[in-house]
């Protein structure tokens, strides 16, 4: 007899993550909310690590790369507040999750991913990402309204991650004219983009 090991209620554990991890943090938009509740995160992840999948920090994905938490998501789509129908620009889309939510919300989202393999896994979970280089964004589909400042429209919105002093802060930001100003929203912890490191200063 061979005994096997009980398959995880995903379900329940997307429920608890909303109301553990996403409403305690401060992710108050009904419609963000209700994206990450349909999105099965579980399917963004390696098969080992899928019963991991909703714990309350990042999970790796192989080549240096992860699936940031869910609260750092939700924050920034909170902080976003995207509209449906605008179009989103994700850097560094991996496996698909984030492209995923946003297309929920009824975004047109192009997802840019450098590495082939994770694009590979986006494309089964119904994502559709375009490959290329991260630093160099996705200037096809420019202007944005969401995500690259540099090929943002007029009033877009960019959010991500600063590490300041070895505190890494979530922001959100907003294009004005040739002008790009910026607010921190939170102090929360989330894996770099490889290509994206500070470069290193000589010092004596």
């Amino acid at each position: 007899m061979t005994a096997h090991a009980p398959v995880p209620d995903y379900a329940a554990a997307r429920q608890a993550m909303v109301d553990s991890q996403l409403r305690p943090q401060g992710v108050n938009d009904p419609s963000v909310i209700e994206a990450m509740s349909v999105v099965p995160r579980e399917k963004f992840v390696p098969d080992e690590l899928k019963p991991l999948a909703y714990i309350d920090r990042s999970i790796p994905l192989g080549e240096g790369r992860a699936l940031t938490s869910s609260a750092v998501l939700g924050l920034l789509l909170t902080a976003l507040t995207p509209l449906r129908g605008e179009r989103a620009l994700i850097v560094g889309a991996a496996t698909g999750y984030s492209a995923a939510v946003m297309a929920e919300l009824g975004l047109e989202v192009v997802a840019l991913e450098s590495s082939r393999e994770l694009a590979a896994i986006a494309r089964k979970n119904r994502a559709k990402p375009v490959e290329g280089s991260l630093q160099d964004g996705y200037p096809a589909k420019a202007p944005y309204d969401l995500i690259l400042i540099d090929q943002l429209v007029d009033g877009g919105r960019l959010g991500g991650a600063i590490v300041d002093k070895g505190i890494t802060r979530l922001f959100v930001g907003r294009k004005v004219g040739g002008g790009f100003g910026q607010i921190s929203i939170a102090d929360m912890a989330t894996p770099a983009l490889p290509g994206f490191e500070r470069p290193r200063v000589f010092t004596f």
